[in-house]
């Protein structure tokens, strides 16, 4: 049975009618996410250790370099922590995954992890939207080193907690 010229007429017309109505139910376009996750990444100050050269350079490394970790340890009472390629780490997960270890896993100093958990879930998504949009790229971080054992690059040493 061929439907009627009319009854297509009527549902072009619903569709024209409620197509207005779509954006509001939608949710934030993948632009206007990886713009948001852009400025929490610049502000939040994720570049300052998971960015190469971005502090010494006042911030002036391009964007397609963001991310993708450093060889710079971060030595401690906790041992030698490397800021990971978050470029790398993103690419084999998905968004749960990505929510998950941001709000739960344990991290190491230096990371400021009390940040990262503040952060809503939507602000979390933004961040992930980012990486994924920027892509895999660069090398794996060197891996964490537990107390006593040397580092072999160059480290910043904190120094133990008054009263350890």
């Amino acid at each position: 049975m061929k439907p009627s010229t009319s009854f297509l007429h009527t549902l072009l017309g619903a569709c024209a009618l409620a197509a207005p109505l779509a954006g509001l139910c939608a949710p934030p376009s993948t632009t206007a996410q990886i713009e948001r996750g852009r400025y929490l990444v610049t502000i939040g100050g994720c570049n300052d250790c998971h960015t190469p050269g971005y502090g010494a350079s006042g911030g002036k490394v391009p964007e397609k370099e963001w991310l993708t970790g450093d060889t710079l340890g971060y030595r401690g009472p906790w041992g030698t922590t490397y800021a990971t390629n978050l470029r790398r780490l993103v690419a084999g997960m998905n968004e749960p995954q990505w929510l998950a270890m941001a709000q739960h896993q344990p991290m190491r100093p230096p990371m400021p992890w009390p940040a990262l958990r503040a952060m809503s879930a939507q602000d979390l998504r933004a961040v992930y939207q980012l990486i994924r949009w920027l892509g895999p790229q660069g090398d794996a971080a060197p891996p964490y080193l537990p107390p006593g054992q040397a580092p072999q690059g160059p480290v910043v040493v904190f120094p133990a907690p008054p009263g350890t």
